[in-house]
């Protein structure tokens, strides 16, 4: 089962930044109002491996609750923002990003993991 940080203040950046020059950090953007972004996050959380990922720490936002810190992840990142979407954080750099249909297990795992 996923373990899931949560992530709802904007000082979490910097500390997330900070983190993951140690291991990567993945962030999961959600819209709670968003059925696509229900569904990504459903078949992320299905397909997970806490063995496999045990190096990673894995923040969920909950987007429509925490907009400053979305808006805050977008321009600290350089991303553009989309909902549903997933982040891979490492040397305090967003190394991935994928959204909607495109999040997958597998590609955060191989990103993560490089």
């Amino acid at each position: 089962m996923l373990d899931w940080k949560k992530l709802d203040k904007l000082e979490e950046l910097e500390h997330i930044k900070e983190l993951s020059k140690e291991k990567p950090v993945i962030i999961f953007k959600h819209s709670t109002s968003c059925s696509i972004s229900a569904m990504a996050l459903n078949r992320l959380e299905r397909s997970w491996n806490e063995t496999e990922m045990s190096s990673a720490d894995a923040y969920y936002l909950d987007l429509i609750a925490n907009r400053d810190v979305s808006n805050a992840i977008a321009a600290e990142f350089g991303i553009e923002h989309q909902s549903p979407q997933i982040l891979v954080i490492k040397n305090g750099t967003c190394i991935y990003d994928n959204s909607h249909m495109g999040i997958s297990y597998s590609d955060v795992k191989e990103q993560a993991l490089a």
